[in-house]
């Protein structure tokens, strides 16, 4: 298989997977035991949140390991929203959060439960036709019942790269905590919590080649923030319920491993395969369009658009020849609706329904790349001539 669907999972490189493999069977101690079994286990899932926190450049105490980038979605924004009613008690009008039109369904749908259940108003600023949020309509929507400000920081269809620090500092102007969703943007761009004023970050291990169930979310030292999960003393009294040793294991060795010269040569490799892949698909196939900021996203993304093709007659064609792709979400498989990302971008519903998402990662190979672009033409000629 030609794997060219990262965004939504990748594969658990083998040096992760070696690093994990002892958690799962001669060392399992549970962390909070006192003896030395769980010593051990401690000692590995300290070390683990050190390396996280040092590539956010956080202290590690501000770093709480959670099930996945969700979960770390949903804390962040439940907690500052509970923690604001628990503070302010009972307001004349309705806390605000402001957010974007082309966040994560993890946001989206989060923001989506508050308004319904707990009363709380959603502004949804609006993005470019690059699929950029303005800086100016967030300044725009931020007055004094906004409780949180919620943006991600690269999109997970487009790649688009969020203007996040320029939007956290309006918000660290007004005192008001800022979350930032990199679940997409953790070794592909730099992501450092005091360059983007960030409050609260999510991040997620299964999008760096580390083991799925296994993310975290940086609080910043002083956010107030109640927890999601109610139990044990774990994490620092912040998670309750016993770590994934081995998964956070994984975590730290995947982060490790997108660090250093290394990891910037690979994303450079990924920039030039995207950049190969795009002139080719623009050249060989006629009326396509490339969705999305041309220069600031990440390296390993492409959305594109074949006019006249349904993306899933694309997806299934190439799926039968061996190749993986998308288009788009993974958490909106099955969803017939176009995407609202590109609907978001002002993409005409026909346009955004025949957009296919390119997403490369670790272990692509130009070889991969030129095979892609002898095997695509030929199947949106051949859709073409079916659905006229």
């Amino acid at each position: 298989m030609i794997y060219l669907d990262h965004n939504a999972t990748t594969p658990v490189r083998p040096e992760v997977l070696e690093a994990m493999l002892p958690y799962f069977g001669e060392i399992s101690g549970n962390p909070s035991s006192i003896h030395g079994a769980g010593q051990t286990a401690r000692v590995a899932v300290d070390r683990a949140r050190g390396t996280v926190a040092a590539a956010l450049g956080s202290a590690p105490e501000e770093v709480h390991f959670t099930s996945g980038g969700t979960e770390a979605d949903n804390w962040a924004i439940k907690g500052i929203a509970a923690a604001c009613q628990h503070s302010r008690g009972r307001r004349s009008r309705p806390p605000r959060i402001v957010t974007s039109a082309i966040e994560h369904h993890a946001v989206w749908h989060t923001c989506g439960y508050l308004a319904e259940h707990a009363g709380v108003e959603v502004a949804y600023v609006p993005v470019d036709e690059f699929g950029r949020v303005s800086v100016e309509a967030v300044a725009d929507a931020l007055d004094e019942d906004v409780i949180l400000v919620s943006i991600m920081h690269a999109n997970n269809e487009t790649g688009a790269i969020q203007p996040v620090a320029e939007i956290g500092k309006l918000a660290r102007e007004r005192g008001l905590p800022f979350h930032v969703d990199a679940v997409q943007a953790l070794g592909k761009t730099d992501v450092q919590v005091d360059e983007l004023c960030a409050d609260l970050v999510s991040v997620s291990a299964h999008k760096i080649n580390g083991p799925k169930g296994t993310g975290a979310l940086y609080i910043r030292r002083g956010t107030e923030i109640e927890p999601l999960a109610h139990g044990g003393d774990h994490e620092g009294g912040m998670r309750a319920g016993t770590e994934n040793v081995a998964g956070i294991v994984g975590f730290g060795k995947a982060v490790e491993l997108r660090q250093g010269p290394s990891a910037a040569r690979e994303r450079a490799v990924m920039s030039r395969l995207r950049d190969r892949l795009e002139a080719g698909v623009t050249a060989a196939v006629a009326d396509t369009v490339v969705n999305g900021h041309r220069r600031e996203r990440v390296g390993n993304t492409s959305s594109i658009s074949f006019r006249g093709v349904g993306a899933e007659a694309i997806i299934v064609g190439l799926d039968l020849d061996g190749v993986a792709i998308s288009s788009g979400s993974a958490c909106a498989a099955g969803s017939t609706d176009p995407s609202h990302v590109l609907l978001a971008m002002g993409l005409e519903p026909r346009q955004a329904a025949s957009a296919v998402r390119f997403s490369l990662g670790w272990g692509n190979t130009k070889e991969e790349i030129d095979r892609l672009l002898e095997l695509l033409p030929p199947l949106v000629e051949r859709l073409r001539r079916i659905s006229v």
